[in-house]
């Protein structure tokens, strides 16, 4: 049977095969460390827990509406209030079944066949293929390491073209956990502003900043750029409820409407139980998302200057999120591999360490690091990477 084209023309993710390798090592005894994690180490906190079971006590275990409870809406609303100063209305917000599921359905009711989307690189691996989904085509911007990853002003208005329908924002970063700068947003956000193209502001990482860094949201600029932009967000990473799967979109009132129109074709709505866990999560104690916070913040002190010690390899200090993205390629050639995929294969299958190669983000060079796990293996990881670089070039 042939397969539909949008499918086949898929890429694969980058992290299946080593994914896939590392559970194979794993099972046959093997004792390997995986940093590939993209989700929180921490059990979701007890009082959201204890909300969802409340919930389906009480007989909360029907249909909702499809754009989310207004219970779980206003919880948002007060959450932009409260950490932005932005304020939304409820025809303005759409729950959706994880933010990306939520960008899912926000490209496939934004574009039309041959429209471009602009993707800064590094990038979230499924950001070009939902734009290839729905009929888009990714248009890539390199951030430069030198920059820290970030685009410039200049380069955005290079990129634009008649075909231009928006543009992706995404602070902290997935996978280099950079951080734009109020100043930096304003910059792009002019341009954005000057030809009309949408900002897709995806802050999923938004409480997980450090070092007395500050999270802005473009939408917040300016009332003209909350206009623009459409806000992606959720719960999954900021209070470790990755499987709950819930996100969320905030903006334009007609693009919502017709996300809502599509999601009650598509998944009717998101899982109600998960629904009354986020309402718990934005309403109740934040305490949790602090501590997870502040652990995350100490591990990547710790760890950060220990990788950075390792020959050949130079890393961009993160700010945000809990990943390190650190060009390994002279750290590859010393150690005698022309591709970095090669070292990344070596360092699982010698070394015992997964770590995620660059190739699938858009920059070969790199390998990303989550430091989502404790800090004993961690450590342990790093030593590990540097005694297979250090043994490689010796021998």
């Amino acid at each position: 049977m042939k397969l539909a084209d949008r499918v086949m023309a898929l890429t694969p993710s980058s992290t299946l095969a080593i994914t896939a390798k590392a559970k194979e090592l794993k099972e046959q005894g093997e004792d390997v460390i995986g940093l590939g994690a993209g989700e929180p180490d921490f059990n979701t906190p007890q009082h959201i827990l204890d909300a969802a079971f409340q919930s389906m006590n009480a007989g909360y275990t029907k249909y909702t509406p499809s754009a989310g409870l207004p219970a779980l809406k206003q919880a948002i609303i007060k959450k932009f209030e409260q950490d932005q100063g932005l304020t939304f209305r409820p025809n303005e917000i759409i729950v959706g079944n994880g933010a990306k599921h939520v960008l899912y359905t926000l490209f496939q009711v934004l574009l039309n066949e041959g429209d471009e989307v602009i993707i800064p690189s590094p990038y979230w691996v499924s950001y070009p293929e939902q734009v290839k989904l729905a009929g888009g085509v990714p248009v890539y911007i390199e951030g430069h390491e030198q920059n820290q990853f970030k685009i410039s002003q200049e380069q955005l208005k290079q990129a634009i073209t008649a075909k231009t329908k928006a543009v992706i924002i995404n602070s902290p970063s997935n996978p280099t956990g950079v951080l734009y700068t109020a100043e930096e947003l304003l910059e792009l956000g002019k341009i954005c502003l000057e030809e009309d193209i949408l900002i897709v502001s995806d802050e999923i990482y938004e409480k997980l900043v450090y070092f007395g860094a500050k999270h802005v949201s473009i939408a917040e600029l300016s009332p003209e750029l909350k206009e623009q932009t459409i806000v992606i967000n959720g719960v999954s990473k900021s209070h470790s409820m990755t499987g709950w799967r819930i996100g969320y979109a905030a903006g334009n009132k007609q693009i919502v409407e017709a996300m809502t129109n599509l999601a009650s074709h598509s998944t009717s709505n998101p899982t109600t139980t998960a629904q009354y866990a986020a309402i718990a999560a934005y309403n109740g104690p934040q305490e949790p998302v602090e501590e997870m916070r502040q652990a995350f913040e100490k591990r990547l002190e710790i760890i950060y200057d220990k990788l950075a010690a390792i020959p050949g390899v130079t890393c961009v200090k993160p700010q945000g999120a809990f990943y390190l993205y650190p060009n390994v390629k002279q750290a590859a050639e010393m150690t005698g591999f022309n591709h970095v995929d090669d070292f990344v294969e070596a360092l699982l299958v010698e070394a015992k360490v997964a770590v995620i190669p660059g190739s699938g983000f858009g920059t070969p060079d790199n390998i990303r690091l989550s430091y989502a796990t404790s800090l004993e293996q961690l450590e342990k990881a790093v030593v590990r990477i540097h005694q297979f670089v250090e043994s490689k070039i010796q021998g």
